[in-house]
């Protein structure tokens, strides 16, 4: 199955039949390159990048300034040291769950719940963990 399929199939997913959906999604690889990302996924900055890897390596990094991507501030809110960062703006966030050798990126806005969407990402992170990857 080729990384695009995963995101178009996994994470850009009708979430449990709601008819709901993440706003964007992206898997990259741990080096920061993109493996596949939905056509609506932001315009990033690669140091935005770069700083998630840093959080994912040292936690607790991004908690005083935020996360940024496209520009955009979240706030950083629970997660799992060095396995999931979760981040809220207004009535959205941001998931990023990494494995072995890549990062699952989900985007949400309202309706979808910060629940649903770490749902998602989460569970497409855990099967790429159980698969070696």
């Amino acid at each position: 199955m080729s990384w695009q399929t995963y995101v178009d199939e996994h994470l850009m997913c009708d979430i449990d039949g709601s008819g709901q959906h993440l706003s964007s999604a992206a898997i990259f690889g741990t080096d920061g390159t993109v493996w596949a990302k939905s056509t609506s996924f932001p315009q990033y900055k690669s140091e935005e990048i770069n700083a998630i890897i840093k959080e994912f390596n040292e936690a607790g990094h991004l908690a005083p300034t935020g996360l940024f991507l496209a520009g955009a501030k979240y706030m950083v809110i629970q997660g799992e040291a060095g396995a999931v960062i979760r981040g809220k703006k207004g009535a959205g966030g941001i998931c990023v769950k990494k494995t072995t050798r890549a990062m699952v990126f989900g985007l949400y806005d309202e309706p979808v719940a910060p629940g649903q969407c770490n749902m998602v990402v989460e569970r497409l992170g855990d099967y790429l963990l159980d698969q070696g990857l």
